[in-house]
Formats: C-alpha cells, structure tokens, sequence
C-alpha cells in the first residue's frame, strides 16, 4: 500500500483567531488518531511521507494530522505571546471541537509529544491514550541563542552556538518555512509549563526514543514517573531520523490497538 495521497489542508480557527491546517484521511466513523509534528516540520512531512498514515489506515484507523501554529499551512505570528505551551494544547483541543471529536488517540514527535503531554493532562476525557516520540523532561531549548538567531534571520552572521545554527539550518532546509515564526516559538514556550517527573498524566502512556538520541535518559525517566507508561527503544535512531522508523511506526500501531478508544 503506497503512502495515501496529500488532501488539501481544511483550516481549524483557533481561539485567538490563528488557522490551523488538518489533513484528513480514512472512514470518519473509524477510531481518530490523531497526529502532531515536531519542531521545524509539518504534519504531511512527519506523518505521511514517513508511512505513519499510511499504517494507520491499514490498521483501520480514521486520521488527522495537523500542522502546529508556525509550520506548514498554518498561520505563522511572529509574536512570542502567541506560543505558550497552554495556547498550543488548546489548538489540539480546537481541532477536537471542530471535527466533532469526543475522544482521540494521540501521537505526537519531540514538540509534539511535548504538546501532547500537555493535552493529555488538560483534556483527559478526550485523550484516551498517547504516543510520545522523543519527550525529554523539561525545555530542550533553553541554550538556543534568541538573539544569535535573529541576527542571522536578519542578515548576520550565523549562530557561534552550535545547537542553535543546527536547528536554524535544519529549519531553513524544509520549504515554506518562517524562521522568524519558528525563533517566537521558541521564545514563547521558555518558562512554561513543560514535562517533568513530577506531572505526568495519566492515560496509558508510549514513550518511544531512539538509541542514538542524548535524551533516551531523560525521556525514561519520564516514563518511569508516569502512572501507565511503556517504553520503547528505538533501535539505531538519533532525535532527527526517529521517524522514519519501521519498528516505531510497528510498535506505536500495537500499543494503539491494545488502547482503544470509544470513538
């Protein structure tokens, strides 16, 4: 079965007016996963060009990806303001609302996951259960220069600061990027609420890392605090290329199936 072809994105209005882009595919009247991307991606990228949605179909699934505020067809504010981690939990929630969805499955990557930590603990009755690729416990973020960033955005020289020319350069490399949009996301989500030890939710829990990736540590730990949670170990993957993993799109397909919701 080839990777399904792209629908044309339908915009989700979220509370303070910023349009969100989903992507629909499958029955309706199917159990809904929902999918949320990553840092820098998008929900056709992270989802559907890596054989995710194609999986989920062919386990019987109804799907909607989204692209996060910032990436894709998405709106794009340049206030930092308008990435709060609560706003970004409350765009998973606007999506629920406007497709009619009373209860979901999750599955979301790095950001995500980080967002769907936050949803899942805000919103129980309609996350029945998550999938959380590559979650480390608090902001992964914080060393990214702000200022290094904007001057190159602007013009300048690139970051001397290495994590934050990596994530600049990787974000530049995906089409239709805002790398002004992308820095105030980055801004906006610094010292909020994110992921610790001491807040997990409580829903059955897949934690999923690669091997390769310098918060496997961290993101065990995390599962280890979760009242419901399961790891899986990404064999042979750094944070980047997780994804496109076969033995993680296999092992979040089982541990959905083993978690089912009502819808």
């Amino acid at each position: 079965m080839p990777n399904p072809p792209a629908p044309q994105p339908r915009s989700v209005m979220a509370a303070d007016g910023v349009a969100i882009a989903t992507y629909e595919f499958g029955d309706p009247d199917a159990s809904t996963v929902l999918l949320v991307h990553g840092f820098a991606s998008s929900g056709l990228g992270n989802w559907n060009l890596t054989g995710w949605v194609r999986d989920l179909l062919r386990a019987g699934r109804h799907v909607i990806a989204i692209d996060q505020r910032g990436h894709g067809a998405s709106d794009k504010p340049h206030d930092p303001a308008s990435y709060t981690m609560q706003i970004l939990a409350d765009d998973v929630l606007a999506v629920l609302d406007t497709f009619l969805l009373d209860e979901v499955q999750y599955v979301g990557y790095s950001l995500g996951a980080r967002v769907g930590w936050k949803a899942a603990r805000e919103y129980p009755e309609r996350i029945t259960t998550a999938v959380l690729g590559g979650i480390p416990d608090g902001d992964p973020l914080t060393r990214f220069q702000l200022d290094e960033a904007r001057r190159f955005i602007a013009g300048g020289a690139a970051p001397d600061d290495r994590l934050t020319a990596t994530y600049l350069q990787m974000a530049a490399g995906i089409p239709n990027n805002d790398l002004a949009a992308l820095v105030s996301l980055v801004e906006g989500m610094r010292d909020g609420e994110q992921p610790t030890v001491d807040n997990a939710p409580s829903q059955p829990l897949l934690f999923a890392t690669g091997s390769d990736d310098r918060i496997i540590e961290k993101s065990r730990a995390l599962c280890a605090a979760s009242p419901d949670g399961t790891f899986f170990e990404i064999p042979d993957r750094n944070h980047f290329n997780a994804p496109t993993s076969r033995e993680f799109r296999a092992a979040a397909v089982a541990f959905l199936e083993a978690h089912p919701s009502d819808q």
